[in-house]
């Protein structure tokens, strides 16, 4: 069997081609191609998002080759008119952007994806992100390792960071990622509440109650056409005074005017954010420089084990494949 392994500097094509091996021994043909990202960011190709490379490339790379499994290559309707062969398009992520979904099941192509790759990378992340913001790490280690101050003001009452043992957290999504917070949380001894209108028994009353009681809000949701900004100015006032906010979902899901709103006036006593409503932030954002804010860059799936676990889940759709087995992760079986 004939396998294109179309990885890039995160998902190596050699972590793709090791995990085809691994599942298929010698019944797999890998060729290797590696693609640019993230040393050059993915964007939209043709009719698909997110994607890195371009259709000329993969439709030389794909001759012959009856699967492919990738994170970011564009499988766009001309890629497949010219890969007649194909029969598996496996992605290495949570959701196959970088595929015309439609054009792949036109022509006979299963489309299968990665969920759950990484979840446990970014609920330990969201953790990193509320101990960063409740205890100041960021803003203690600039003013000691850039201006050489010790600090010693932050011993002051009003300046102390606070802990999580004991503290109310509310968690908004309950799902993969939300539900590995909340079993960490509760080895710190946090008081974690869950709102997910999926999830009946998730715990929480209401949106709102949750944001009443909860001294830190993290959000765990999926971002859809119903939830887009659902938090604004009116649930942030709903939240106690020197309350956090975190948002290791999507950044969408804030409506960040406000965010920046309730911090400016101190209501909020600060926010971790990896991911914002535009990507990479516009140099003029609010965001920038303002006190108690944790930002970084989109980071909280991305970890070694992240893109080794992917690599294994991929390969083993094209073991299942070879084998005629049902596939565990498609999108498109009929």
């Amino acid at each position: 069997m004939r396998v294109l392994a179309a990885g890039d500097r995160f998902v190596l094509p050699g972590l793709l081609a090791g995990a085809l091996e691994a599942e298929l021994g010698g019944a797999a043909e890998v060729r290797r191609l590696e693609l640019p990202w993230p040393d050059v960011p993915f964007g939209p190709v043709a009719e698909v998002d997110e994607a890195s490379g371009d259709e000329d490339t993969m439709i030389g790379a794909l001759a012959g080759m009856a699967a492919c499994v990738t994170q970011m290559a564009p499988v766009t309707a001309k890629v497949l008119d010219n890969a007649p062969g194909l029969r598996l398009v496996a992605v290495a992520r949570g959701g196959p952007v970088n595929v015309d979904l439609d054009a792949a099941t036109a022509r006979g192509v299963r489309v299968c994806y990665a969920p759950g790759r990484n979840a446990t990378a970014t609920a330990e992340y969201t953790v990193g992100l509320m101990l960063a913001v409740l205890r100041r790490i960021p803003e203690t280690h600039a003013a000691l390792a850039g201006r050489r101050e010790w600090g010693g003001r932050y011993y002051a009452y009003e300046a102390a960071g606070l802990e999580l043992e004991g503290t109310p957290v509310g968690l908004v999504g309950g799902g993969a990622v939300g539900g590995r917070v909340a079993r960490i949380l509760a080895g710190f001894g946090a008081d974690v509440q869950i709102y997910d209108p999926y999830l009946p028994d998730a715990g929480a009353a209401s949106l709102d109650d949750l944001l009443r009681r909860s001294r830190v809000v993290s959000l765990h949701a999926r971002l859809t056409p119903e939830n887009r900004g659902m938090i604004g100015a009116r649930e942030l006032a709903l939240m106690p005074p020197g309350s956090v906010l975190v948002n290791c979902a999507r950044g969408p899901l804030v409506d960040e005017d406000a965010l920046c709103d309730a911090l400016e006036s101190g209501r909020l006593m600060g926010a971790g954010l990896d991911t914002f409503a535009v990507e990479p932030p516009p140099a003029g954002s609010r965001l920038f420089g303002l006190p108690g804010v944790v930002m970084t860059p989109h980071l909280g799936g991305a970890s070694r084990a992240v893109a080794e676990r992917a690599a294994r889940i991929v390969a083993a759709e094209v073991g299942r494949l070879h084998r005629g087995e049902p596939l565990a992760h498609c999108l498109n079986p009929a």
